[in-house]
């Protein structure tokens, strides 16, 4: 199990009209101007945007893995352990964080990508 951070960046690259943003601690993603996630490469963890109910969810099922990172505009952002987590939970909650920015023409044109399983890292 877990996710190296090359594979997490493949994921990101997979979906349609991401946004990155780099600075000096961490890199952002957005598409057509809404955030979705962050990539902290120090300490090998993601952010991820998810509705509150997930959040919440996620957190009290596997607070190894998930954090609570901050609730905004009616979303609750994890942070995600990457050396924790496999790439299908991983592939689908990424791509959920972009869904819930997206808008919906480009959801509906942009399907969850089929996973093959493990990636080489």
């Amino acid at each position: 199990m877990g996710v190296p951070s090359g594979q997490f960046l493949r994921m990101v690259d997979e979906l349609a009209e991401v946004e990155q943003a780099d600075s000096s601690n961490y890199t952002s993603f957005s598409v057509r101007g809404k955030g979705f996630g962050y990539y902290w490469p120090r300490t090998e963890t993601v952010g991820l945007k998810q509705t509150l109910s997930e959040q919440v969810a996620l957190v009290a099922e596997r607070p190894e893995v998930f954090e609570v990172q901050f609730t905004a505009g009616g979303y609750g952002w994890v942070v995600v352990h990457l050396a924790k987590i496999d790439a299908d939970e991983l592939a689908e909650l990424v791509y959920e964080a972009w869904r819930l920015s997206a808008p919906e023409t480009l959801v509906e044109e942009n399907p969850l990508p089929a996973r093959s399983g493990a990636d080489p890292a």
